[in-house]
């Protein structure tokens, strides 16, 4: 009995191996796939087989090369690819702590699409960067500390254009603004779009070395972009907006009504609106003097 179980339990770890090998394989492609490491890869493929191609031709300059390489490539390798590397690792850790994800209230939720439909409609320009399980401490402390209560109203005042603090992005851990005015790590993806600037650049930046979720406003159209894992998608409405963050944070966001600008009322709109320039009406006052004339 044991002589015949033995070759199917072989014949079955033979099958596990090749299994594992090929989800491996998978895995790595789907991760590359869209990044700037599929080109590097399908060039390092190439160089692979014109190395083997010309141990095959018995080129003995070119294979005295390649055995002197071979031992620095793997060093190489793990410099071209550290940000791919340290992305699969962190994952990887994330899957087996089985760790829960972001414990975030439904009402902070609320309080980025609402400040997101504000600097939408006022085309401001807006970086807003949710931590996950990858901490944000190196970015955090590359800004204003801040660690204040998760607001509208204090998102809609750091984001006025004439705030000090409106440049750079901010970062919210749970319920809480960790910090304003951060500086982000750029992306290199050479295939994203020469459209997007600096501001959707580190907000893409962000979620290739984290697993942070980063909400982008642009300044110059007003369109609402998303950026997970190193991928953006853009010209979001309010409601996909809040459904992808509901979606990837794991918390139901009930539907809140949102506030609508009339687009005759400028006037009325540049009044109550939190985003009015006031340096503008600053300079606007000693021309109103000259009006006037001298007082009697």
């Amino acid at each position: 009995m044991t002589q015949l179980t033995a070759p199917w339990l072989k014949i079955s770890f033979t099958v596990l191996d090749i299994l594992l090998v090929a989800l491996l394989i998978y895995q790595v492609l789907v991760m590359i796939r869209g990044t700037r490491a599929a080109p590097m890869l399908a060039g390092l493929a190439a160089v692979a087989v014109a190395f083997y191609l010309a141990r095959i031709g018995e080129l003995a300059t070119l294979n005295w090369l390649v055995s002197h390489l071979l031992p620095y490539i793997v060093f190489a390798l793990i410099v071209v690819f550290q940000s791919e590397i340290r992305h699969v690792l962190s994952d990887l850790g994330r899957r087996i702590t089985f760790m829960r994800g972001q414990s975030i209230d439904g009402d902070s939720y609320d309080d980025i699409v609402l400040a997101a439909n504000l600097f939408s409609q006022h085309q401001t320009g807006a970086l807003m960067v949710i931590e996950r399980e990858i901490g944000l401490r190196t970015y955090i402390e590359s800004g204003v500390a801040m660690d204040a209560k998760l607001s509208y109203d204090l998102l809609a005042t750091i984001f006025r254009p004439s705030a000090p603090l409106h440049d750079g992005a901010v970062i919210i851990q749970k319920d809480r603004l960790a910090a304003a005015a951060c500086f982000l790590p750029l992306s290199m993806n050479p295939v994203l779009s020469t459209q997007l600037g600096t501001r959707h650049r580190a907000g893409i930046g962000i979620t290739e070395e984290t697993d942070a979720i980063a909400v982008i406003v642009s300044e110059e159209t007003g369109a609402i972009s998303l950026a997970i894992a190193g991928k953006i998608e853009r010209d979001l409405t309010v409601e996909q907006l809040r459904n992808r963050l509901s979606s990837e944070l794991k918390r139901y966001m009930s539907p809140v009504a949102l506030p609508t600008v009339a687009p005759q009322d400028e006037e009325l709109r540049e009044q109550e609106s939190p985003l009015r320039d006031t340096a503008k009406m600053a300079l606007d006052e000693p021309s109103e003097r000259q009006t006037e004339g001298p007082r009697s």
